[in-house]
């Protein structure tokens, strides 16, 4: 009898950038805007043959109780303008940029994602998100926020929450109007979108890309994210603590396709993940914790806890038991970063370990908020990664390495062999688009 064929994995790899990840004090950390740190882990996701090379977005200075978050001395440059770049310095690897569908206008990003598929022979992605954000929205002409009166309808389905998918979603809809409007004979055709958030004519001066579409991702956990995935993208970023968490996720996603005609196959679900390698899985577990400690120091720890509490927490020693104060779920001491959940019910959740546990504020942090990460030497490393896609808790992983631009190297260079050893992962790329590497079908032209 035959063996049954390993499911295969989808890796991708997302620059560091401006985040608690990364660990700022190590002499290996380089710069996070100079070209030479992306090429670097362009190359090695290439070398790895990794799906896609994933930016984030940042369109605004972080603020912490009025001064500007130190993560964001670094610089945030713009995700398109790299992309292109780095599509002059790679072949195959996909090229994915988040772009914020709340502060942009249709015929111009979709113009620019094109241009982007084109110089990359069918490589682009674009990261799909969305802001109510007043304070980031002040950097832009019409204040760039929606009204919250207008949030709660999504995809014509009442829904609770607070983030603009309406908008969103037709803001997607049209840009693939807008990729469809020239023939096969390479012949432009005038469009002309009418909807609640847009209404444009004319023509589109891009011709269809190689991969007919770019790939669209996104990002997010909640039903109306889930849902948003589940209608309009074809790769959903997320974040699951646990194998069993990852399952009850991926079931959920994959059976909201059918009522849009999809196939579960049509949407990959890939969270993104961290991972610590050492020569034993003890050496690994011993290198993490100091990892931990690093991304959370004593001044990091006292921010993540304003964040939550939304207070000023100076006078609160790192070292010393949680405030026996409450959060104040109203506060703007925190500005352009999201306050994650309910902040009384994180409150609650940090409170009791460290009750149980007697930990500190900073051992507190340092427990309650790392996120899913693979830790061990690479051949268990490896096992894990397979256990998860095999048991459908993901489709693959968005790596998210600690270091700027070498933290990637270890995984290429001891994680990967043994994924394409145990055929789970591909040893060369098959296509030249992003598309053919994601295993998706090329998108059916609407005249």
């Amino acid at each position: 009898m035959t063996a049954p064929t390993q499911k295969q994995m989808h890796l991708a790899a997302h620059f560091p950038g401006v985040n608690n990840t990364t660990v700022w004090t190590d002499p290996r950390s380089k710069s996070q805007i100079d070209f030479s740190s992306f090429e670097h882990l362009a190359r090695t996701a290439e070398r790895g043959r990794f799906d896609f090379f994933f930016l984030a977005e940042g369109l605004r200075l972080r603020e912490h109780n009025g001064r500007i978050h130190d993560l964001d001395v670094v610089g945030r440059p713009e995700s398109l303008t790299v992309l292109n770049a780095l599509a002059a310095v790679t072949d195959r690897l996909g090229l994915a940029a988040t772009v914020n569908a709340t502060f942009n206008e249709p015929y111009e990003l979709a113009r620019r994602l094109a241009t982007l598929d084109h110089l990359s022979d069918g490589r682009a992605a674009w990261n799909v998100v969305t802001s109510s954000d007043a304070f980031t929205g002040e950097n832009f002409r019409r204040g760039g926020f929606l009204d919250r009166a207008d949030l709660h309808q999504v995809l014509g389905v009442a829904r609770t929450g607070g983030t603009p998918y309406t908008r969103a979603a037709e803001f997607v809809a049209t840009a693939r109007e807008l990729w469809d409007t020239w023939t096969p004979d390479g012949t432009p055709r005038p469009f002309r979108h009418q909807g609640q958030h847009f209404t444009i004519e004319g023509e589109f001066t891009v011709p269809r890309s190689p991969q007919g579409h770019p790939v669209v991702i996104q990002a997010g956990d909640s039903p109306e994210g889930r849902e948003f995935a589940a209608s309009a993208a074809d790769v959903i970023f997320t974040r699951h603590g646990t194998l069993e968490a990852g399952r009850t996720f991926y079931t959920d996603v994959k059976a909201r396709l059918a009522k849009y005609g999809r196939r579960p196959d049509d949407l990959k679900i890939m969270p993104g993940v961290t991972f610590v390698l050492g020569e034993s899985d003890a050496e690994a577990q011993e290198r993490a914790a100091g990892i931990r400690r690093q991304q959370i120091s004593p001044q990091n720890a006292i921010l993540a806890l304003e964040q939550v509490w939304g207070r000023d927490l100076s006078a609160y020693d790192p070292d010393g038991p949680l405030p026996e104060i409450d959060p104040d779920p109203d506060s703007g001491l925190v500005q352009g970063r999201v306050r994650i959940g309910d902040p009384l019910a994180v409150a609650a959740r940090w409170r009791a370990p460290s009750e149980a546990k007697g930990l500190s504020i900073r051992q507190t942090v340092i427990q309650t908020t790392g996120r899913q990460s693979f830790i061990g030497s690479p051949e268990t490393v490896a096992s894990e990664l397979i256990e998860f896609v095999s048991t459908e808790a993901a489709d693959g992983f968005i790596l998210v390495p600690h270091l700027t631009p070498g933290g990637l190297d270890d995984f290429v260079d001891q994680v990967v062999p043994l994924l394409q050893e145990r055929g789970a992962f591909r040893s060369e790329y098959t296509g030249s688009t992003l598309r053919s590497h994601l295993g998706l079908a090329d998108p059916v032209r609407k005249d």
